[in-house]
């Protein structure tokens, strides 16, 4: 068997409109299904719940439950909240920056521009407290290649000493050349 692609990326939300709201207004997504059940089809349990679907392009779709008869939402304490993120990949850095300063025009509050080395990012949260982060390419072919070249030995030796390999470490020292 080989995976297709992701069908969609589903995740939980507080008020099924809002969301919708927030990613079709502020990340220009749009809207394109709802499905709403009293029981889930899979195990027939008695929970209503909104599904809804987002198009987050070339094909790919971000899901959200609206699930109101459960607990509130919460988050894995044991893991930082800057783990657990959604990143969206737009254009150019030039759309990257536009993007913050409609948001930051919005009233959301906008990490960065944050340099990787290969791409440049911004982070802010979705209004159920998800971290989202967009984010552009501006590593050249080359590099990119050199990061395909190392991975499988970056990997194995992660996985032998839980400290990072420093394969790549050129990628760091390019910003503080700059």
């Amino acid at each position: 068997m080989k995976i297709q692609k992701i069908h969609h990326v589903a995740y939980r939300c507080n008020d099924a409109k809002e969301t919708v709201e927030f990613y079709t207004k502020r990340l220009n997504m749009d809207f394109i299904l709802a499905i709403a059940e009293d029981r889930v089809p899979s195990t027939k349990e008695p929970d209503p719940y909104m599904h809804v679907f987002l198009d987050a392009g070339s094909g790919n779709i971000l899901a959200f439950f609206e699930i109101p008869n459960s607990p509130p939402m919460g988050f894995d304490e044991n893991t930082p909240r800057w783990v657990q993120h959604i990143a969206f990949q737009v254009e150019d850095v030039a759309t990257l920056m536009q993007a913050k300063t409609e948001l930051e025009e919005s009233g959301i509050s906008v990490i960065g521009p944050t340099d990787h080395g290969i791409i440049k990012s911004i982070y802010f949260f979705d209004p159920n407290g998800h971290r989202l982060e967009l984010t552009t390419i501006t590593g050249t072919p080359k590099e990119m290649d050199k990061l395909d070249q190392v991975k499988w030995d970056m990997l194995n030796e992660w996985a032998i000493t839980k400290k990072a390999p420093q394969h790549a470490a050129w990628m760091h020292e390019k910003e503080f050349a700059e």
